[in-house]
């Protein structure tokens, strides 16, 4: 488990408090390196807390980070670059929030809480951040071709058999 860095929300919007910080890799929880070829690399993050255009207490993330993930076609591990960023809108009223969901689809919003953790916010946005299936342009390792070359074409038996009707 991962060392929290605990804000209140509100009061961090508030005051137009900002926070930077990194974290390595290693240090996030097990979640993230269960995603990941290794657990090398350092994310570096900021937080800044300020009111929206309609004075909504508000949170602007970002995060960048080089991730080690498996290539799904050859499996060897590659670097995969991650820079993130993003608004959160904090509510104190279930009906406001959903009101604003309503009017704004693409708002992220969420209640706010008597604390908020900063390294789980963090490590969700890894998660997420990272696609499905992650390969190189172009593999160049010995296995995969080898692998190609042993394989039979599956067209040939049809070949084969065009032929001989000919």
């Amino acid at each position: 488990m991962s060392n929290p860095i605990l804000i209140d929300p509100l009061a961090f919007a508030r005051d137009g408090a900002s926070l930077q910080n990194e974290r390595t890799v290693a240090s996030l929880a097990k979640r993230v390196h269960e995603l990941l070829a290794s657990n090398a690399g350092v994310v570096k993050f900021s937080v800044e807390g300020f009111q929206d255009r309609l004075l909504r207490p508000s949170l602007r993330y970002r995060l960048a980070v080089t991730l080690s993930v498996d290539c799904q076609r050859c499996l060897t591990p590659m670097p995969f670059e991650l820079q993130s960023d993003g608004v959160i809108t904090l509510f104190t009223k279930e009906s406001k929030l959903e009101d604003a969901v309503a009017v704004d689809d693409e708002l992220d919003a969420i209640m706010a809480e008597e604390t908020f953790d900063v390294i789980a916010l963090i490590e969700d946005e890894i998660i997420m951040g990272l696609p499905l299936s992650l390969m190189h342009d172009d593999c160049d390792t010995d296995a995969l071709k080898r692998a190609k070359a042993d394989k039979p074409n599956p067209f040939a038996v049809l070949a084969a058999l065009k032929k001989s009707t000919s």
